[in-house]
């Protein structure tokens, strides 16, 4: 086990991966992936942002070598899940929230992981948000599917928000507030994910002037049926 985290931050990075690695197989179930896809998109959710964060710390060997209960943990999530999927039908908000979950979790373990190791409010704040999305990043790639923090509804910008509000907690608060600030930081994660997915929140998107002559002829198009 890694005990270099504290207690509640160890126990949230297990959720994280078994939830991270749900939301793998559920993005590769609807691509009608074989047993061994479903495994390898699983366990790459899972722990692929852990791993490009030790990598860039110089946190070696990377958190999976040295455990190797996160490999067991992905790996029996992504069969439990897989055979679960072949007689229950998940909807696509079934993957967009528990995405979203696991984005909370990690963004704030990636920023933990920089600050317990020295590194500046800055570097915390980066590492965070690599934690929390790279995974789903190649998630997306193996599934040919946009990934997620290319598209415009709110999803990185939720997960800066939430490496930026722990951070400074973690700056002002004594060390034994530890549990608040993440559990305020994993909120501003959720919160603003969920809510971009319930109400289609989004920021604005470039258009050039081609493209803003296109939409407005549609809603012209649209009011004058």
């Amino acid at each position: 086990m890694n005990f270099d985290l504290p207690l509640f931050i160890l126990i949230l990075d297990l959720f994280g991966t078994v939830v991270f690695a749900a939301a793998g197989v559920l993005a590769a179930a609807q691509r009608r992936l074989d047993l061994f896809g479903v495994i390898v998109v699983g366990t790459v959710t899972a722990i692929g942002g852990g791993t490009l964060r030790d990598l860039i710390l110089g946190r070696l060997p990377v958190f999976w070598v040295q455990d190797n209960l996160y490999i067991w943990i992905t790996v029996t999530t992504s069969v439990l899940v897989f055979a679960s999927a072949r007689r229950l039908r998940f909807p696509h908000q079934a993957i967009q929230i528990a995405d979203a979950i696991g984005l909370a979790v990690f963004t704030i373990i990636g920023a933990n992981v920089a600050l317990s190791l020295g590194h500046s409010p800055l570097i915390a704040v980066v590492t965070g948000v690599m934690t929390g999305v790279f995974g789903g990043i190649v998630r997306d790639v193996l599934t040919a599917v946009k990934p997620m923090i290319f598209e415009k509804e709110i999803y990185a910008t939720a997960v800066f928000a939430g490496a930026f509000v722990y951070v400074n907690l973690t700056w002002f608060l004594p060390d034994h507030w530890e549990t608040f600030n993440t559990l305020v930081a994993m909120s501003v994660v959720l919160g603003l994910r969920l809510a971009a997915i319930r109400w289609h929140l989004h920021l604005p998107v470039f258009l050039s002037v081609e493209d803003q002559r296109d939409e407005d002829h549609k809603i012209n198009r649209k009011d004058s049926q």
